[in-house]
């Protein structure tokens, strides 16, 4: 029979009773030199049913089984166990591979959250970060109204937990937006926009909308071990020039250099409670951006800067409840 023949009856068996299989002559294959377990494996290779069929996994299981019923000697053991450290050489590979970026996938999830991504790369790829010049960033500062009367009437795990809380929501707030955290000390926290990614003038509304979404979080916000405790923040935003590079090896650290930084925290620290306080450069930054308004504050004495001229800033709906501003005759819109 050609091959075309056979297949061909294989396929289309004359009746189930009568199926086209190759015969065996079992008076020869029925010596003792032939294991006994040999002779079942090609029936079940042939079964008609494909379910009933043993996988190629199963068969190499039961050759090995058949092997180590056969005595050996020391050689052809040791050919054994080469092939089969050879047959899973390759899977242990691949599983320890695959380990092993899930490893580094999650070390550089961690690492993007210390610095930031393009920082991080130079890093890894043993670059140099040199320090670097942006002319125009906007800076943000905050921290929490009255947090030192508020620690000593708290235990420090309490403490630890309500500000890993706090922060946690101000970290999802900051994910939305083209910022970068820069660090938190205590209850001070740090935020800038405009680098090292420049974004034109897009740093002034990004950190505008975070301030004012803090703002209201804020205001919903519930200390844990003090739920009768209403929790207040001061917010201060300066729009101006900065310098920023990595210090140190252990440890390395993104850190923001110049004047703007103290202007930005001078904003925070002569502010008032849940009140976002800009200086004029924001609010000069945001003039081409219509979803803001300012309340002008005046003119006022600004430590180690003199006389300054600030603004409140609120969203357009005003945000009621935070912030109501004195009348609308001094609301100015930018």
């Amino acid at each position: 029979m050609t091959p075309k023949e056979i297949v061909q009856h294989v396929q289309n068996p004359s009746d189930s009773s009568n199926l086209f299989r190759p015969s065996i002559d079992m008076d020869y294959l029925s010596t003792e030199d032939i294991p006994h377990g040999l002779l079942q494996i090609p029936k079940q290779c042939m079964d008609q049913d494909p379910g009933r069929r043993p996988t190629f996994a199963n068969i190499h299981k039961q050759f090995r089984k058949i092997r180590g019923e056969r005595t050996s000697n020391v050689v052809d053991h040791m050919m054994w166990m080469m092939e089969k450290y050879a047959d899973h050489l390759e899977e242990q590979v691949f599983e320890r591979t695959e380990e092993l970026e899930i490893e580094k996938k999650k070390t550089d999830t961690i690492l993007y959250q210390l610095l930031p991504k393009t920082v991080a790369d130079k890093l890894k790829a043993g670059q140099q970060v040199n320090a670097e010049a942006f002319e125009n960033v906007t800076i943000y500062f905050s921290d929490i109204v009255g947090f030192t009367i508020l620690s000593a009437a708290s235990t420090p795990m309490q403490v630890v937990t309500f500000l890993n809380n706090l922060y946690t929501c101000f970290d999802d707030i900051i994910l939305q937006h083209d910022a970068f955290k820069v660090e938190t000390i205590g209850d001070a926290y740090l935020i800038v926009s405009g680098l090292p990614h420049r974004n034109e003038q897009r740093h002034a509304r990004e950190m505008s909308d975070i301030a004012l979404k803090i703002l209201k979080a804020v205001q919903s916000f519930e200390i844990p071990h003090l739920p009768n405790t209403k929790l207040g923040i001061r917010i201060g935003l300066h729009t101006g020039p900065c310098c920023a590079g990595v210090v140190g090896l252990t440890m390395p650290k993104y850190c923001l250099f110049g004047d703007s930084v103290n202007t930005a925290s001078r904003m925070e620290s002569h502010g008032e409670p849940m009140k976002i306080h800009i200086s004029s450069s924001t609010k000069e930054a945001l003039a081409e951006f219509t979803e803001f308004k300012v309340i002008p504050r005046g003119e006022i004495p600004v430590k180690g800067k003199g006389n300054m001229f600030t603004y409140w800033l609120i969203g357009k709906e005003g945000l009621q409840g935070i912030f109501l501003p004195p009348s609308d005759a001094s609301i100015t819109w930018i």
